[in-house]
């Protein structure tokens, strides 16, 4: 699965995507925010798995073994453009706030707020074409859910 994802990104005819492309794209960009900050424990690794099992139906085995091919996938790629792209292509605007507000509770599950996340849910916002207002609401309900 990991080679066909990454597969879709050379410069050949892109394949169809499937609903399981876009839950890896979005499993890498919650790894990808988690490691931001320089540390990446337990604690956001666990909330990785929580939202990637919730959005997916899957076990907690499940999330976790996907989680670990997102961490792999997130280590060889150079940027966060062809993850969002296929996203973007891949679920309609409201899920993709969702997106949003899955990257606020990883970013959340350490209980700090750094720049470096922040900076990067911006940028994933986006490239999600997802609008400053929708992006700020996310944020919002996620704090809300937590308090």
């Amino acid at each position: 699965m990991l080679k066909s994802f990454l597969s879709l990104f050379a410069d050949t005819p892109a394949p169809a995507l499937s609903a399981s492309d876009a839950e890896f794209a979005i499993a890498v960009l919650l790894v990808r925010l988690a490691r931001a900050d320089g540390t990446y424990g337990t604690q956001e690794q666990a909330r990785i798995d929580r939202v990637i099992a919730a959005r997916g139906g899957l076990s907690p085995w499940e999330a976790a073994e996907l989680r670990a091919r997102a961490e792999e996938a997130e280590s060889a790629a150079p940027d966060t453009v062809r993850f969002t792209r296929v996203i973007k292509d891949g679920i309609p605007y409201e899920d993709r706030i969702q997106v949003i507000e899955a990257l606020w509770d990883v970013a959340f599950a350490d209980h700090s707020r750094d720049a470096e996340e922040d900076a990067l849910i911006r940028l994933t916002a986006s490239l999600l074409g997802i609008n400053d207002r929708d992006s700020a609401l996310a944020r919002q309900r996620v704090e809300a859910g937590r308090a």
